[in-house]
């Protein structure tokens, strides 16, 4: 059968958006209880000021996991991508420093960010490598080298034009929220009214049985890892345009956060089922979380704490709804 045969992909594919759909509602109930408690708690929550401040603060976060989820329902992983972020910074800073046009420094960076998942993505589905240890030791290098660029130190990048990425707004609606709001709705979009998105569901549900039918498994997995890589150059350029300045481990801390938000929006680390819609409103719950905790003068130790929790709690619920939906 040849890779234009796309009726048993749709079928998988309607199965796992469907099965999706019912998660995101759960989420999105949990989302309103979650807001209501916390408007009960302290009189500083629901502003509009503290609501616009959440949307900004978890962008970043949020734009690696949208890139993050497709690549996981697919069967693979990138452990990498928060290095990438804090790397993509550096660069700026570092070439702009050197007398090279801010912009020019971005698109340099976000090229080299894709080589690096054109990396990833050769070494883990070229050469069948476990994605997990190829993508630790990416982060390693990467995080590495932005560590020796800069000697461990932050950098300034105090430019008007550039920082208007990470605090500017339009009708007082802050820009990252606004490009994050967009990345979700492209990749929405992509995996569900595509072939291509198709093909992301099929191969996550089977990889031997896609190849078998002819689809184009390497392709779709080495092209996941390259999105992913440069989500972690869009996020990096955002965070590093929001802080004034770059940090080689300025995103580093949030990778936890994160995957936690993929696997609590309901993507499978199985493959084969999650939904971007589910990844974003598990971004929104553990930002709000975090905001949640921190107006309460909880201490940020507690809330790695919680954090923690929060991953292996969404790991224990994937394998339970794994287990009943094989019986």
């Amino acid at each position: 059968m040849s890779a234009s045969a796309t009726p048993p992909n749709r079928t998988f594919g309607g199965l796992a958006h469907s099965r999706s759909a019912a998660g995101v509602l759960i989420l999105l109930g949990f989302y309103i209880v979650l807001l209501v408690a916390f408007s009960f708690l302290t009189p500083f929550f629901m502003t509009l000021r503290n609501v616009l401040a959440i949307s900004s603060n978890v962008a970043f976060i949020g734009l690696m996991a949208a890139a993050g989820t497709p690549l996981i329902i697919a069967g693979g992983l990138d452990l990498s991508v928060a290095a990438i972020a804090g790397l993509t910074g550096v660069l700026i800073a570092v070439m702009h420093a050197a007398g090279v046009p801010v912009w020019v420094a971005v698109l340099a960076a976000v090229l080299l960010a894709a080589a690096i998942g054109l990396a990833n993505g050769a070494l883990a589905t070229g050469l069948k490598l476990n994605p997990l240890i190829v993508t630790l030791a990416s982060m390693s290098i990467v995080s590495g080298s932005a560590l020796i660029l800069t000697g461990g130190l932050t950098k300034p990048l105090s430019i008007a034009g550039f920082n208007w990425i990470g605090a500017g707004r339009v009708f007082s609606i802050p820009v990252p929220a606004i490009l994050m709001l967009l990345t979700y709705v492209v990749l929405a979009v992509l995996l569900r009214q595509t072939r291509f998105g198709r093909y992301v569901y099929a191969v996550g549900g089977s990889e031997e049985t896609s190849r078998l039918i002819g689809l184009p498994v390497k392709p779709v997995q080495i092209s996941l890892y390259v999105i992913s890589a440069v989500s972690g150059a869009v996020a990096g350029t955002m965070l590093a345009a929001m802080l004034g300045a770059a940090a080689p481990n300025a995103a580093s801390p949030h990778l936890l956060t994160v995957i936690a938000a993929i696997i609590l929006g309901g993507t499978s680390l199985q493959g084969g089922r999650g939904s971007v819609w589910g990844t974003l409103v598990a971004v929104l719950i553990l930002g709000t979380l975090n905001n949640g905790l921190t107006l309460l003068d909880v201490s940020s130790f507690w809330q790695d704490v919680t954090r923690g929790v929060v991953l292996i709690l969404a790991v224990g619920v994937d394998q339970i709804r794994q287990r009943l939906q094989s019986r």
